[in-house]
């Protein structure tokens, strides 16, 4: 659906973009990450046509951008940070302003608001100034305008900032739906938003595409990469008897432990180095000491710590 290739930006000496390469197949829903600075903002510009690439090439639906603007636009819905909206119109008035913009057939556009305001539920406030709406209504209102048109590309920047946990739920499950017709390019900065919707996460940093994989591949090639496996235990026994024991265990390099969610279970997350199951080792130790193991599993890092791992140089660390 969207291919860049080589994909530079210049402003002046700064080279914000560094000749990356993406490809986003129909049907995903992609995270794109990365800290301030990092280019996110530039490449997401250079995907709408906002902004022309210093060099590289972009298509969208196989169309060049460059070559054949109007058509590759055609097939983008884009929701910015702060949505498009004219606060004195009522939310019929400005759809109805934004398909004759896009240049929706009118035989056709009754039909598509109609099922535009279903999809995003916001058919009980369509007689209303949009001014007067909350922030989630507005919200809802900018996805509508980035669905006129039924365009196959939807790219939605930081769509529930702003928002309360409520109206957060109800635009996560949104941009789930929306991602069954839809190829969804997802911006954000709250990590668990990108983890509970998108399928795959492109993460960018110092104008470089640094990842590109699911976050559970990304959390186990990270955690290959760092030599480190990590297990979570919930042991019943005393907290400092367990510590106490696993640190007889040579080939566990780390240690956390604390009381569990019930009087008697200890909680513990141990990591060792090296491709070595440790697992053998803590059960023996555990049963020598009849101190029953009660569960016992990898841990994957979070979203955040695969973001902070591949983000921040040796220096920051």
């Amino acid at each position: 659906m969207i291919r860049g290739e080589q994909l530079s930006r210049n402003f002046g000496r700064i080279e914000a973009v560094k000749e990356i390469n993406f490809h986003i197949q129909k049907g995903e829903i992609i995270g794109f990450l990365g800290p301030n600075g990092a280019g996110k903002t530039t490449t997401m510009n250079m995907i709408t046509g906002y902004l022309a690439p210093t060099e590289g090439n972009i298509f969208i639906d196989g169309i060049n951008i460059l070559e054949a603007p109007e058509d590759a636009r055609k097939q983008i819905g884009y929701l910015p940070e702060q949505p498009p909206l004219y606060l004195d119109l009522t939310v019929d008035e400005y759809l109805n302003f934004v398909s004759e913009f896009k240049k929706v057939p009118k035989s056709q556009r009754k039909s598509d608001l109609e099922s535009i305001r279903d999809l995003v539920k916001i058919g009980d406030v369509r007689g209303r100034l949009i001014k007067n709406l909350s922030k989630g209504y507005k919200q809802r209102v900018g996805l509508a305008q980035a669905l006129v048109g039924s365009p196959p590309l939807l790219i939605l920047d930081e769509p529930t900032v702003g928002l309360d946990p409520k109206q957060i739920i109800e635009i996560r499950e949104l941009i789930k739906d929306l991602g069954k017709e839809h190829t969804v390019v997802l911006s954000s900065h709250i990590l668990p938003e990108i983890s509970a919707t998108c399928h795959r996460i492109l993460i960018i940093n110092n104008g470089e595409i640094v990842a590109s994989d699911t976050p559970e591949n990304l959390s186990g090639r990270l955690s290959g990469t760092s030599g480190s496996a990590r297990q979570k235990l919930l042991i019943k026994g005393d907290a400092l008897k367990v510590k106490s024991i696993l640190e007889k265990i040579s080939s566990i390099d780390s240690i956390t432990s604390e009381s569990g969610p019930e009087d008697g279970l200890t909680e513990a997350v141990i990591s060792a180095s090296g491709t070595r199951d440790i697992r053998e080792d803590v059960f023996r130790a555990m049963a020598s000491a009849d101190y029953p193991i009660l569960q016992i599993g990898p841990m994957d890092l979070s979203l955040e710590e695969i973001f902070l791992n591949l983000t921040t140089s040796e220096e920051e660390a």
